[in-house]
């Protein structure tokens, strides 16, 4: 009988150097700058391009940060749709390995981010969620340039960079969460925005918002985008927008 040696001392390597890495991103680094590090050493440490995170809205996503541009593109285009690999993910509170974004399932899930995507050369998008099982805060997203999913070990690996940053949002020592007020700011003008365009229009929130997701596509600009031009008054959406 033949024995197999155990993987158990490559995956303890394997872990040991992705701690490594981990550590030495965030060491020292103050609280609004540990997420986009992280994003960072699961570029260095995993078969991706690119990553980003993205906190859970009602209903929007919120960009928290990315490793790049082409990244930061990606979230931002989920969030203006609505759809994607990432709202999935925090839907669910559970990993989203979408593997290949050119054809079948994966390609027929998202259809319009899938497009949008494999344009700009992304071929898979790996999303997994931040936070426990009881509550998801947001997501971990990484992008690759070719189909195909994670090993087991590389699976294991974006599992420990997401659970460091949820321990990183959820750890926040009072009196440092201002980095956040940003963001949130974004996500109250998107929803001050459907609120004027419920009350000029008479419809209801769910189809204010599509509108107004519809607005921003359409134009190539991102929900907050629009947002702001509709409560600046530069942009008036009309019944038959």
């Amino acid at each position: 009988m033949r024995v197999r040696p155990s993987d158990e001392p490559r995956r303890s390597s394997e872990g040991a150097r992705a701690a490594e890495v981990i550590a030495g991103e965030v060491r020292d680094a103050p609280p609004g700058e540990v997420p986009g590090r992280l994003c960072g050493a699961a570029v260095r440490l995993l078969p991706v391009t690119g990553a980003s995170a993205s906190l859970r809205g009602d209903g929007v996503p919120v960009r928290l940060c990315a490793s790049g541009d082409r990244a930061s593109y990606l979230a931002e285009i989920q969030a203006t749709l609505g759809d994607g690999p990432c709202v999935s993910a925090a839907e669910s509170g559970a990993p989203v390995l979408a593997c290949d974004l050119t054809a079948g399932a994966d390609a027929g899930r998202w259809p319009v981010f899938a497009q949008q995507a494999t344009a700009v050369g992304i071929r898979a998008v790996y999303a997994l969620p931040l936070g426990s099982d009881a509550v998801c805060l947001g997501t971990l997203d990484l992008y690759r340039d070719t189909p195909g999913g994670l090993t087991g070990p590389q699976l294991r690996v974006a599992r420990l960079v997401a659970g460091v940053m949820t321990v990183a949002l959820m750890a926040l020592p009072r009196g440092e969460e201002a980095w956040l007020d940003e963001l949130a700011g974004d996500h109250d003008e998107v929803y001050q925005a459907v609120g004027m365009i419920m009350a000029q229009l008479g419809v209801g929130a769910d189809e204010a918002l599509a509108r107004l997701r519809a607005d921003a596509f359409a134009r190539g600009r991102t929900a907050h985008d629009v947002a702001r031009d509709v409560l600046t008054h530069r942009r008036r959406l009309d019944r038959d927008h």
